[in-house]
Parts: C-alpha cells; sequence; structure tokens
C-alpha cells in the first residue's frame, strides 16, 4: 500500500474538498434561514438536517444507495436520460461525504449567524440595502469565524467519513477507495501495519483540520 499511500491520501483529500465546496452554497443559506426566520414546519427541517447525525452512517448509505441507484428517482433518471451511473463510482463518494457533513456545517453556521446582532442588519435595510446585500455586507463578514471553522469541520467529518461510502460507493481501488475505506479493506486482509499507516495519515489530517477550527471558533466575538 506503500505505493498507493500518495495518489490514495489525494483523492481522499479531493472528493473531500469538492463535497465541501459542493455543500457550501446550500448549507450556508439554510443556516441563514433557520437562524432568521421562522415557519411552520421549521422544527421538522431542523430535525431532517440533523438526522444524519443520529443514524446510522450505513442506514444513510443505505438511503443514499436507494435514490441514487437505477431504479431510484435521481439515479434512475440520470441513468435513463444520459446513461450515468452514479453508485460505486467517484460520485457517490462525494455525495456521501457531503450529505455527512452536511448537518455539521449547517449547524456550526446557524450559531454563528445567530451571535450576530440582528440591529446591525436592520440597520442596513434603513439605509436602502436590500436582503442579499445585507446578508453579503453584514452577516457574511460578522459571521466569518463560524463559517471558515464550519467548512473545516466538515471537511474533517468528510476525511473520515465511512459507512454511507462504502455503502453507496463501495471500496474500488482506484476509483472509489479513500483512505478510510482502504483501512477497512487492509484489516480484512490481515495487513495490519499498513492500516496503521493509514490511519496515521487521515488521523493527522483530520486532526489538523479540527485544530484549526477549533482555534478559530474560540476566538473571542465575530468581528472580522
Amino acid at each position: 500500500m506503500s505505493g498507493d499511500l500518495l495518489p490514495l491520501t489525494a483523492f481522499t483529500a479531493g472528493v473531500a474538498l469538492l463535497a465541501v465546496a459542493l455543500l457550501f452554497p446550500p448549507g450556508l443559506a439554510l443556516a441563514w434561514l433557520l437562524a432568521r426566520k421562522t415557519w411552520r414546519g421549521k422544527a421538522l427541517l431542523e430535525t431532517c438536517v440533523a438526522l444524519p447525525l443520529a443514524l446510522p452512517p450505513v442506514v444513510t448509505g443505505l438511503l443514499l444507495l436507494v435514490l441514487l441507484g437505477r431504479r431510484g428517482p435521481v439515479g434512475g433518471w440520470l441513468h435513463d436520460r444520459w446513461d450515468i451511473d452514479l453508485v460505486f463510482a467517484w460520485p457517490a463518494v462525494v455525495v456521501a461525504l457531503g450529505v455527512m457533513a452536511f448537518p455539521l456545517f449547517v449547524r456550526t453556521v446557524r450559531a454563528a449567524i445567530e451571535e450576530v446582532d440582528p440591529a446591525l442588519e436592520q440597520t442596513a435595510r434603513t439605509l436602502g440595502a436590500g436582503e442579499w446585500r445585507v446578508f453579503r455586507t453584514v452577516t457574511l463578514p460578522l459571521s466569518r469565524r463560524g463559517w471558515i471553522a464550519g467548512t473545516l469541520l466538515a471537511f474533517a467529518r468528510a476525511l473520515g467519513e465511512f459507512g454511507a461510502t462504502i455503502m453507496v460507493a463501495g471500496v474500488i481501488p482506484g476509483r472509489t477507495m479513500t483512505l478510510s475505506t482502504a483501512i477497512y479493506q487492509d484489516i480484512l486482509l490481515g495487513k495490519d501495519g499498513e492500516a496503521w499507516q493509514l490511519a496515521a495519515v487521515v488521523g493527522a489530517m483530520a486532526f489538523a483540520a479540527l485544530w484549526l477550527g477549533e482555534r478559530i471558533q474560540k476566538r473571542k466575538g465575530n468581528t472580522p
């Protein structure tokens, strides 16, 4: 496995970064809605968003498999229209990582937005700024430390994802294998030394992301 360590690490980091990049816009929008708006059924949406944190990851992976498979509503439509199969291919890895990291990102960013003084946003509105401009020039900068920390925490979560990934993408060397699934395969094959080597790599990457995220979150205040 030592010869495959670099490409395996690069693939894992790449799909994790892509997953976080894709979840960032909808996650940021949803965090703002949950922090600033109230509507009937909001508690149900909050529960659905947080559900992947409570469900066993393999259950989330099973749901994704049903959704993205050829007989599923999304996978079937993509296969029939463009002959695209998502499951057991690298896009499935990105989806699994993104789904599992999404709740952590939303919760972190929502907490940061809630700490922004609504009076500052209202002042901008009275000066003629629209909602998008208020969000872009007031809310987003003042919650910057929160969404940066949320991005790092989501990246760390994506790096360590295993259960949903193995359900929807499998363990295919060179196609869907990540550091976590490679560790699992090495343990099954009795390659404990190589498994520990991979564990050290993913552990160091996740530690660095979590450490930086915690450092950012613990800074006093939310001002830039």
